[in-house]
């Protein structure tokens, strides 16, 4: 298995929302309360619970605007958390999710087509070990299966 790591948004980037800096489109995120569930925060890779403050925004993971940069909405703590850090484990909030959409990026940002597949949880770093074997993969967009939300991003180490 390819030594790879699950990176959480910045926290230069998080820090820029929690103190109500404008989204991808310009518009201030907007704050509400958690009900719990499967809420999770970008930051450090959890679900917000119960009863938090979370802020919700457009967000684009990627360097520049362009055809295939994405912009969709993402969660975030409204408070200060640390970013997840245990970059070679499969972060904890994922363990609860059936089904994950992973998809291919090449050095432009743009998706290699063919990458994109929904797989079983259980099956997250084996099948990013395929698509980063793609000789044209710099890195993995974790996604949500069902609404197509950004995850996290998965890289090769090195």
């Amino acid at each position: 298995m390819t030594e790879k790591r699950y990176l959480a948004l910045e926290t230069e980037i998080a820090r820029h929302y929690q103190s109500g800096g404008a989204d991808a489109n310009g518009q201030v995120p907007e704050r509400k309360v958690s009900e719990g569930g499967s809420m999770p925060c970008r930051h450090c890779l959890q679900n917000i619970a119960a009863g938090e403050e979370y802020l919700v925004f457009a967000h684009r993971p990627f360097p520049a605007a362009q055809p295939y940069a994405e912009i969709g909405p993402i969660f975030l703590h409204a408070g200060a958390c640390s970013r997840y850090e245990a970059f070679s484990e499969l972060p904890a909030m994922f363990r609860d999710w059936e089904t994950i959409m992973l998809r291919g990026y090449g050095a432009d940002d743009r998706i290699v087509y063919g990458t994109g597949t929904v797989v079983d949880v259980s099956e997250i770093a084996a099948t990013a070990d395929d698509i980063l074997r793609h000789p044209d993969v710099r890195y993995v967009h974790a996604r949500s299966a069902r609404n197509n939300c950004y995850q996290c991003r998965i890289e090769p180490v090195g």
